[in-house]
């Protein structure tokens, strides 16, 4: 049985802080340079990190993130209560779940999950707007375990909770420090470049040589 986890952010939906950072503040990111240090110091800081964990609210991150960056704090807040919102899919890795779910009714040798750092109100969201959230098996988000990845707990909920086989364990993430700790966990770990290259790695994996062309009609949702 295979059972094949897969991170959210930057996998199968898109995460570019410094977009986000240059729509929301155009004064103070003007540039491509200032547009990457903004994000990074909004979303790579120890509060965001709390927030990702459940540990801060959003009303605390939006306050301790506006105070220490001096930025506007009602743009800061309309920033960050609507991501979980806007969060667009890549279809073209939605696609490739679409393909292993329908692998899995046919062939039931397989089973996936989700294991992402991802806060609540995010979390909340992707599930009520996107259908293909309900084909997983299971998973864990973050913000509803007060516990992230690269925390080797976080990794041990998952393999507890669904009763995880470590050798037939494949976590896809985009981190490379999230993929080490799940091979130092004893799970095997791919860091995720693009939604060719996992095709390409699941389907040889999978002994499945048509993973390799991609199925244009299943739908998103």
């Amino acid at each position: 049985m295979y059972q094949l986890v897969f991170d959210f952010g930057a996998v199968l939906f898109e995460w570019q802080p410094a977009q986000l950072a240059a729509e929301s503040f155009p004064d103070l990111a003007s540039t491509p340079d200032a547009a990457a240090q903004l994000g990074q110091e909004i979303f790579g800081h120890a509060d965001w990190l709390a927030f990702d964990r459940g540990r801060l609210t959003l009303d605390a991150v939006v306050g301790s993130t506006a105070q220490r960056l001096a930025l506007p704090q009602a743009r800061l807040h309309s920033l960050i209560s609507g991501i979980g919102e806007g969060l667009r899919p890549i279809e073209a890795t939605v696609g490739l779940l679409a393909e292993l779910a329908s692998r899995r009714r046919q062939h039931g040798d397989l089973r996936l999950y989700y294991l992402s750092n991802m806060p609540a109100l995010y979390a909340r969201a992707l599930e009520r707007k996107h259908s293909f959230v309900g084909w997983f098996d299971g998973g864990i988000f973050s913000g509803d375990v007060q516990c992230c990845k690269p925390d080797a707990a976080i990794y041990q909920l998952l393999q507890s909770r669904y009763a995880l086989d470590p050798a037939r364990t494949w976590l896809f993430d985009d981190s490379r420090d999230n993929v080490a700790a799940a091979r130092g966990f004893g799970w095997n770990g791919f860091q995720f470049i693009s939604p060719q290259q996992l095709r390409f790695s699941l389907g040889d994996l999978l002994g499945q040589e048509e993973l390799r062309a991609p199925v244009l009609s299943q739908g998103i949702g």
